[in-house]
């Protein structure tokens, strides 16, 4: 019953305030969808934000986690062993490049190995535990020490820079002077093998000359049928021992007759100038040709014989024609010069002359020179060390080291004055044999070269002339100079470049040229380039 009063109360109440309860309920509902709608709207907006949110949290909390997990220490250490290796790297660098400049011994390349090491030896001294912490004392001496040394090694290198590149180019033209060096070296080599092919082959001009000179012969036998009586009858004599005496031993027809013409043109007595001419018997008419058809001037006077025409000159008696044999008549000529006492028996002085000399004044001198009781007078060639005897022979050969002295003073063929008498009483063609027979085999010299046989046979023999009388080199030597060429009596071609060659030297080939019979109708048709 109270309930009931009560209901019955409140619905009086709210009826009397005109509120019905349908009413309350709808307003209810309206109010939970508002505040479902709005919750709804609140997290669908914050959502994202909170997503973002939480990833920048996270990546800054990773970040305050690495930082505060590393030590500096170990940062520091790293810092420093990347410098110092980099350094170690750079200075090792340097070395290289003065090793590879052949700087071996210089201040600056034990420098830079020395700063490279030093480095090496603080990183290794000062090793630390990767799982335990650095101390502060040992990483602080590290660094001042790497520092110090790093400091060090950028200075040098600022200061090395510089004479490292200019060392460098001074390298680099090292190495092209060597290059071209080696080239030249290569080019002179073929030069001298040219050079030699050259002088060792007869050009075709002298070849022409000996033929046209042959046929010239052939053509008119009645105008040479004198020189044929000569040879059967004996002919004229040239044995006078008052007269000018003069030996010239060769094949060469254009270079015996300019020998002959210099010293006609320059003798004061050309009258009593006889020349006596040996020649092979393949060139011998054709020297007779020559001399018939341009005869000297001024009274001169020519002999000219073969080898052959001198009985005694076998390869029984003469080692060098038994050594050549019949192939080499030219080898022979260069060894007649030990004969001439036996040659020329009635005759007391004569002047031998190469067929590559020019004479340049009068030799008549050369017959009054005093030669003190010595056979051979002749040029001196040493100067200090150079050209003394050693040069030539063999001293390690016990028979010559006791026999001659390695340091004497060597001279030269060329121009040579012997006194046949002084040749005959000291034996000298029997010395010759005697040192021959033991150069047989060519141990003691060279046995093609007349040179070291004329040293050993006129050893202690020989009157050293004034060297005006003999110069020599014109055929090796383009730095004679011309004052001592002006000077000289005789001027020798000896070399390889022969001036009637086409290599002759352009400097020194006039003088020769200036004595060449150019007025001779078969230079010209030979192509002599005179």
């Amino acid at each position: 019953m109270a309930g009931g009063g009560g209901i019955r109360i409140g619905r009086s109440i709210g009826e009397r305030n005109g509120i019905r309860p349908s009413r309350i309920i709808i307003s209810a509902v309206f109010l939970l969808l508002f505040l479902v709608s709005l919750f709804s709207i609140f997290f669908s907006n914050s959502s994202p934000s909170t997503t973002d949110t939480g990833s920048s949290a996270s990546s800054s909390t990773s970040h305050t986690f690495l930082a505060l997990n590393s030590d500096p220490s170990k940062t520091r250490q790293s810092l420093i062993h990347k410098q110092a290796t980099d350094h170690i790297a750079l200075a090792n660098a340097y070395a290289s490049y003065g090793r590879r400049l052949k700087l071996d011994a210089s201040r600056q390349l034990h420098l830079f190995e020395s700063l490279a090491s030093s480095l090496s030896d603080s990183l290794s001294r000062h090793q630390f535990d990767p799982d335990r912490p650095i101390e502060e004392e040992p990483l602080r001496q590290l660094e001042k020490e790497a520092k110090d040394k790093i400091k060090a090694t950028r200075l040098h290198v600022s200061e090395s820079k510089e004479s490292y590149d200019t060392q460098i180019k001074i390298q680099k033209l090292h190495d092209t002077i060597f290059t071209v060096s080696e080239q030249l070296a290569r080019a002179r080599k073929l030069g001298d093998l040219s050079i030699r092919i050259a002088a060792k082959s007869t050009p075709k001009s002298l070849n022409c000359l000996a033929m046209r000179l042959m046929g010239d012969r052939i053509a008119h036998p009645e105008e040479y049928a004198d020189l044929d009586e000569a040879r059967t009858t004996g002919g004229r004599r040239f044995d006078d021992p008052g007269l000018f005496h003069y030996a010239v031993f060769s094949d060469n027809v254009i270079a015996v007759s300019t020998v002959v013409n210099s010293v006609v043109k320059n003798a004061r007595e050309p009258a009593r100038v006889v020349f006596h001419v040996v020649t092979d018997e393949m060139n011998l008419q054709a020297m007779e040709v020559w001399f018939k058809r341009r005869p000297l001037g001024g009274g001169a006077r020519v002999e000219i014989r073969s080898v052959g025409e001198f009985d005694f000159l076998n390869s029984s008696y003469v080692p060098a024609m038994r050594r050549a044999g019949d192939s080499s008549a030219a080898s022979v000529l260069r060894f007649l010069r030990f004969y001439l006492p036996e040659m020329y028996p009635k005759l007391r002085r004569i002047v031998l002359l190469e067929d590559d000399v020019v004479v340049q004044r009068d030799l008549s001198e050369l017959w009054r020179v005093d030669l003190d009781g010595k056979v051979n007078g002749a040029v001196e060639t040493c100067f200090g060390p150079f050209r003394r005897f050693s040069k030539y022979l063999n001293f390690s050969d016990s028979a010559v080291a006791e026999r001659y002295n390695a340091k004497a003073c060597a001279w030269a063929f060329g121009v040579n004055v012997f006194d046949l008498d002084a040749w005959r009483s000291e034996g000298c063609t029997d010395l010759y044999h005697h040192w021959d027979r033991l150069n047989e085999d060519g141990t003691l010299w060279r046995v093609d070269d007349p040179l070291p046989a004329g040293l050993v046979t006129f050893y202690g023999l020989t009157k050293p002339l004034d060297k005006t009388w003999h110069v020599m080199g014109l055929g090796y030597n383009p730095s004679i100079g011309q004052d001592e060429i002006k000077k000289a009596a005789v001027v020798h071609f000896d070399g390889e470049m022969k001036p009637w060659l086409d290599i002759a030297m352009n400097q020194y080939k006039h003088l020769w040229t200036k004595y060449v019979d150019t007025e001779m109708e078969y230079l010209p048709l030979c192509n002599f380039g005179v």
